[in-house]
């Protein structure tokens, strides 16, 4: 493997860093991957590309791995794309497309960002890491971590899915229950660094996190053969898929590799029970104020205050794109609603994601014909916390089917 890395990059002030060594964040603010695009566009054309094995891995020329067997995998391949016309029939889009997610080895997109961390953090020697998480991040971190021979201590709050504690102590990792919320978590984590001499692997702390998630944009750009959707929909907590995602259709430009007129316009997708980045779009404002006492039931996106926050209100506004917040009892309706609509396993940050469809199509933000692409970021069934009663097997009413079941069949 050819590694085209020139530098990082303050994402806040452009100061330039060496990417040879163990980098977290330039004046408390994340940092950029930058690449040689130029050379990428020489070695790598899409015919070759096309031969490749169908993971992440295939666009190993955009991501920092320097050799075949320093990757840290578990065989993260592509997510499909699945057209959707019952559900787009429901809101009203004759285009529209869910890119599943749920299908990588850890059950979420989480494992496309542990997998380029974990990589790097066993490049550059790290032994022992240690991250705060609503709950996917941390049960991806440990699996990673296991793979790669390395401590790992996670830390959640108390309420976070138990699915989430379980599959972390399943991958051996040291989990802590934290009576509070995410930023209670990462405090937990940073007060540590020194003391317990842990690698701080929280959202957008190191810059290859970023570098993982941004293979989302990749495979959409390369499954729609170029041309990019005229929206993409994305649940926002720590924002580092959107970010990523602009990351690459910027690269790809750069690289005069889309065949798109335009780029896509970025939804950042949030509840009303934690907002920040909305509020802050909203207000026109660049970073985001920390949201009080946050409280949703999509675990995922209740993250009061963001690090990346001024990176993701640029993407969207970069994108002519926007910020919205969706009526948080909304959200379960829309988990059984789409996946009955379409089969697929809708997350219940996801299903935010369709709640906010359906009103940017009221509101003709979204047009009917427009291509609409939303990502769904995990199985439903890692949130077995908010499982419904069963129905019972034989209900005495009047449909003819449950008729015929209380007969016995006959």
């Amino acid at each position: 493997m050819t590694n085209y890395v020139t530098h990082l990059e303050s994402a806040i002030d452009g100061t330039r860093l060496e990417a040879d060594r163990l980098q977290t964040m330039h004046a408390g603010r994340p940092l950029w991957v930058r690449y040689d695009l130029d050379s990428v566009r020489d070695s790598l054309t899409k015919e070759r590309l096309q031969q490749r094995e169908p993971t992440m891995w295939r666009y190993r020329e955009l991501l920092p791995a320097d050799s075949e067997a320093a990757i840290v995998s578990l065989g993260e391949g592509m997510t499909p794309m699945l057209r959707c016309r019952r559900l787009g029939d429901r809101l009203r889009l004759s285009d529209l497309w869910i890119k599943d997610e749920s299908q990588l080895p850890t059950g979420s997109f989480k494992s496309r960002g542990q997998a380029a961390a974990i990589t790097m953090a066993k490049r550059f020697g790290v032994r022992r890491v240690a991250i705060p998480t609503a709950g996917n991040a941390g049960g991806a971190m440990a699996a990673y971590a296991a793979r790669a021979g390395m401590e790992a201590f996670v830390f959640m709050p108390a309420d976070a899915p138990s699915i989430n504690q379980f599959e972390a102590q399943a991958a051996g990792a040291k989990v802590f229950l934290v009576d509070g919320l995410i930023t209670d978590c990462g405090a937990i984590v940073r007060a540590g660094i020194e003391s317990m001499g842990w690698f701080d692997i929280s959202t957008l702390k190191e810059p290859y996190r970023i570098e993982g998630k941004k293979t989302m944009g990749l495979e959409i750009a390369e499954q729609f053969d170029w041309k990019l959707p005229d929206v993409i929909v994305y649940p926002t907590g720590g924002g580092t898929g959107l970010i990523g995602m602009w990351k690459a259709f910027n690269e790809l430009a750069a690289m005069d590799w889309l065949e798109s007129p335009t780029m896509p316009r970025m939804v950042a997708v949030q509840s009303s029970g934690c907002c920040p980045i909305a509020r802050a779009f909203d207000k026109q404002e660049r970073f985001a104020e920390p949201f009080p006492e946050a409280q949703t039931i999509a675990s995922g996106i209740r993250v009061p205050v963001a690090v990346g926050d001024f990176m993701i209100l640029d993407a969207i506004r970069e994108s002519d794109g926007t910020a919205v917040s969706v009526d948080d009892n909304k959200i379960i309706d829309w988990m059984s609603r789409a996946t009955a609509a379409e089969g697929i396993s809708i997350c219940p940050e996801s299903a935010a994601c369709v709640a906010a469809v359906e009103s940017l199509v009221a509101s003709d933000w979204i047009k009917p014909d427009e291509r609409v692409v939303v990502l769904n970021c995990a199985a439903i069934q890692k949130y077995s916390n908010l499982a419904e009663t069963p129905p019972p097997l034989v209900e005495n009413t009047a449909d003819p089917d449950w008729d015929w079941i209380a007969r016995g069949g006959v």
